[in-house]
């Protein structure tokens, strides 16, 4: 994830204040905002605790009270003590009734397993993001796999030593996902979904993640958005080697179109990483301006010479960069090129000499 250019015009009804790790903050009523600690760059991930109830004949009032949680966590000893005490401070004896994961990506997906066997719980997640979790739990197949290493090598990024140092450190999925529960139910797009007496809609977007769900609710104005709308970073687009043709930054700024024309602007933004806050619609708009210009740089350098993703790299990131965010920077150029290369605004060939994709306008 990047740092978008210029602060975008948002209000944030909570101010500075942070939940502490392990305690909740109740941000409308039901609903609670927990946030846990990461050991990335990006330290920590929000989650939500839904106020809830079920049917049940064999309960006095026909209800189970209890609670939905929405996003998980990764599986490490901390966020299981975190979740022990959220367990002990905030659910008042009641139980998990339902966990929600809006993507696979594991801070949101780690614990799921964990959870669900722990209260005898349903996972409900969009199949596409089910699917994708379940692969990259039981195969090598993240950045730091040998197809991903060949990907990566076929747009210039091909020094042996760094792509050792990726391989020992990336394939780490696992680690952070042990598991993923047997079955799941599946949510769709614009699905309702009774969460204790709201209704949420399901709301899917694309180029995050394979399928994203956020959730809507539209009496209260609250947006559970997950990562696919952020306050104060761009949410990470990149290609993989498993769709080595997509376009997911094109997919992604239409997903953010469709997501402003819905939410009215004062709606309540509840992220996944950053604080909650108010301002759809300037928010969008910083985000689509931010992609532009780094479009049109890009573009320029494509007019001076042809250019692999890796000969992207200073042109979109101006810091420096560790081998892990060069994996993901890399993923990052490929999608801006392709949405370039996409929309007919430049060409791509693979040069024979080298094996390597460079992309020039369209015009030279």
């Amino acid at each position: 994830m990047s740092s978008p250019t210029a602060e975008a015009p948002l209000t944030y009804p909570l101010g500075n204040h942070l939940p502490p790790s392990g305690q909740a903050t109740e941000v409308a009523p039901g609903v609670y905002w927990l946030r846990m600690g990461l050991p990335f760059a990006l330290d920590h991930i929000n989650l939500w605790l839904l106020r809830d109830h079920q049917p049940d004949p064999q309960e006095p009032a026909g209800l189970r009270e209890g609670w939905t949680v929405v996003d998980c966590g990764i599986d490490n000893p901390a966020t299981r003590e975190a979740w022990q005490q959220v367990e002990a401070s905030v659910m008042q004896g009641l139980p998990v009734l339902r966990v929600i994961v809006t993507h696979m990506h594991p801070d949101h997906m780690g614990l799921a397993h964990w959870l669900c066997e722990r209260w005898k719980a349903p996972l409900w997640m969009g199949i596409t993001e089910y699917q994708a979790a379940k692969l990259a739990c039981h195969i090598q197949s993240g950045l730091g796999s040998v197809p991903a290493l060949r990907f990566f090598s076929q747009h210039g990024w091909n020094r042996e030593e760094d792509l050792a140092t990726v391989q020992r450190h990336m394939n780490h999925y696992a680690e952070m996902v042990p598991a993923v529960p047997a079955s799941h139910v599946r949510l769709l797009d614009g699905m309702p979904l009774r969460i204790g007496d709201r209704t949420w809609q399901c709301m899917s977007g694309l180029g995050h993640s394979p399928e994203h769900m956020a959730l809507w609710c539209e009496a209260d104005a609250l947006f559970i958005s997950g990562d696919m709308l952020l306050p104060s970073i761009s949410s990470n687009i990149s290609v993989y080697h498993q769709e080595p043709e997509a376009d997911p930054l094109a997919w992604f700024l239409q997903s953010l179109k469709q997501m402003q024309a819905r939410l009215p602007d004062d709606c309540l933004v509840l992220p996944s990483h950053g604080r909650p806050f108010r301002g759809v619609r300037p928010r969008v708009a910083q985000l689509q301006t931010h992609h532009a210009e780094r479009l049109s740089e890009l573009l320029q350098a494509c007019a001076q010479r042809d250019c692999s993703a890796h000969d992207a790299l200073p042109v979109l990131f101006k810091r420096p960069l560790n081998q892990q965010q060069m994996a993901f920077a890399m993923g990052e150029a490929i999608a801006h090129l392709h949405a370039l290369w996409h929309a007919g605004k430049v060409q791509r060939r693979m040069d024979p000499s080298d094996g390597i994709y460079r992309f020039r306008t369209s015009a030279t």
